[in-house]
């Protein structure tokens, strides 16, 4: 099973030429554009997350394919609600995803590579983790409920090819009826800044209603600064995918006993023992 992203990886290189050549003749002073290093990491970082990632599906299909059989129910893809089923659970999993790899510091490590770029532009969603293994446990469910593996796949590319355009500068706020509903370039330059005030919020997927519901939505006001709240300072794309598990290891290894060790695995980012 090859992931559909793959298929619009030609679109993807294409609209970032556009995008990138749009700072040229139509620059902007409060936007950062691009920088070819960097560009070039957010490249490597892509290219490394689907050589990774294509073999990681395949080994899943299995997984997936054994939870549905074992489903209490079979959902058809000819009938039009399962698909309205497959949106919805798709997309609040996909919130509970982002948010734990925000909160809980071993996912953390993996998803911060997609937050190490100060620029944020669209190469900058193409910034993938190397280890997609943490992603796992929380799209289980939906083949419980007895939707087909193949169609959470595609679900899940869906969801992947519509965040791809929320990485942009170029398109500032939208109607207000479009900005309440679905996650936008608005709502997503929040999530992505280092501001105390947008650390940890917006974390949907296509839809921001989750955030409004469950407390973490914020909008955006101030111009956000982009990164991390310590940056790495580094282009290189092996220390930007480990960099963090490094620093785990580290605290780890310092740890003084199974406790403090635990809380630098399983507390939130930044999390430090009381002294």
């Amino acid at each position: 099973m090859i992931p559909a992203v793959l298929y619009a990886v030609p679109a993807f290189l294409l609209l970032i030429v556009v995008e990138a050549v749009s700072y040229r003749f139509l620059p902007d002073d409060d936007e950062r554009g691009y920088e070819l290093r960097d560009t070039t990491t957010s490249l490597s970082m892509g290219l490394g997350s689907q050589l990774i990632g294509v073999p990681w599906k395949l080994l899943t299909v299995g997984l997936f394919a054994a939870l549905w059989t074992v489903a209490p129910v079979h959902l058809s893809p000819g009938d039009w609600w399962t698909w309205v089923i497959l949106f919805f659970a798709d997309d609040l999993a996909y919130y509970w995803f982002h948010r734990s790899h925000h909160e809980v510091r071993v996912l953390w490590a993996s998803h911060v590579v997609h937050h190490s770029s100060v620029h944020y532009n669209l190469s900058t969603a193409l910034r993938q983790s190397w280890t997609p293994m943490t992603a796992l446990p929380f799209w289980l469910a939906l083949a419980l409920l007895g939707i087909p593996p193949w169609m959470i796949f595609l679900q899940q590319s869906v969801s992947l090819l519509y965040q791809f355009f929320l990485h942009t500068e170029r398109v500032n706020v939208l109607p207000r009826a479009i900005e309440w509903v679905f996650n936008t370039p608005s709502h997503h330059r929040v999530h992505h800044g280092s501001n105390t005030e947008y650390l940890d919020r917006n974390y949907g997927g296509i839809l921001i209603v989750w955030d409004r519901l469950f407390g973490t939505f914020t909008p955006e006001r101030a111009p956000a600064r982009y990164g991390l709240t310590r940056n790495i300072d580094t282009y290189n794309p092996l220390r930007v995918a480990t960099h963090e598990f490094a620093a785990i290891w580290s605290d780890v290894r310092r740890a003084s006993g199974w406790r403090d060790r635990l809380g630098h695995l399983f507390g939130r980012p930044g999390w430090q023992p009381a002294r």
